[in-house]
């Protein structure tokens, strides 16, 4: 199989495009904003008017997985139309090219958690509606709404994966890198929140497998399938978990105070994913204990 990844210099793009390729055999190809002279089927994209019709006019893929886009919700506060283009505007020129030059392509959008915003009960389903609570939120459901017009107008197979808190080696920003930043620098580190706010944890290896269930079990039919463990872990569990790893004893204080944007709670149904075969691999403290090995040899 042939299978494009755009954002492949991404936390999860490059996971996605390295064990795609080393672990499942794919025939791999990328594309991202950044210059890269050595590695072969890459495509550099101009990141101020990405245009993708000539990568697929001169080139045929069975499937094209979207890992690009911003995942900064402060930053979509303070800049909208860069995250509503990244998020948004992008996923529609992708899926114009698709439909002009290879709509038998198969299309695979990684969609956000934040559509949700803050579920009125737990776990999420995929049938709940989705308030979002900021322009990150906004954009990614608009995203899922671009890929369904385009199934249902133009018949391109189209799938939409809601991600929830993933996590692991590459990732150099959100809470544990934030954590080790300060953690690094201060005895005392101060958090947003009370600590009891809580998130579904994915491991990067388990996202990886999760998506490649999808990419080959899904009905692609514009559906939204959610992407997570199905457990609910309090932040600050995850946070006294990770500080173990660390030498010492580092005390951690809770502003009480939330950042714009942030959910409150969140525990997602993972039936659908279950049902194409998905089993998590990765315990928290596991994950942890990797992403900490990783970061502190950097």
């Amino acid at each position: 199989m042939k299978v494009l990844i755009i954002g492949s210099k991404g936390f999860i793009g490059s996971a996605v495009a390295f064990q795609f390729s080393a672990r499942f055999g794919y025939e791999v190809y990328e594309s991202d904003v950044a210059v890269d002279y050595a590695k072969k089927n890459y495509f550099l994209i101009d990141a101020t008017n990405a245009d993708y019709h000539s990568l697929f006019r001169d080139f045929r893929f069975d499937a094209c997985i979207n890992c690009s886009g911003a995942a900064n919700v402060s930053d979509s506060l303070m800049n909208p139309l860069r995250d509503y283009t990244l998020n948004t505007f992008n996923v529609f020129k992708l899926l114009d090219a698709i439909r002009i030059y290879q709509p038998s392509c198969k299309f695979l959008n990684l969609s956000s958690a934040a559509v949700y915003g803050n579920p009125v009960e737990l776990p999420v389903n995929e049938k709940m509606v989705p308030q979002p609570v900021s322009p990150y939120g906004e954009h990614k459901f608009q995203a899922e709404l671009i890929a369904r017009e385009f199934y249902n107008y133009y018949k391109i197979s189209s799938c939409s994966v809601r991600i929830f808190s993933a996590y692991g080696p590459g990732l150099k920003k959100q809470l544990f890198w934030d954590i080790y930043k300060k953690a690094t620098a201060y005895e005392v580190i101060e958090l947003f929140g009370t600590g009891q706010e809580s998130r579904d944890f994915i491991y990067i290896d388990d996202l990886v497998n999760a998506i490649h269930c999808c990419l080959n079990n899904a009905r692609f039919e514009s559906e939204v399938i959610n992407i997570a463990n199905g457990e609910e872990i309090s932040v600050q569990h995850a946070v006294t978990t990770f500080l173990s790893y660390f030498p010492g004893k580092k005390e951690i204080y809770f502003s009480k105070t939330s950042k714009q944007g942030d959910p409150l709670y969140w525990k997602a149904d993972i039936s659908l994913l279950k049902g194409m075969g998905y089993k998590a691999s990765t315990e928290l403290e596991t994950g942890l204990g990797n992403y900490y090995s990783w970061i502190t040899q950097l």
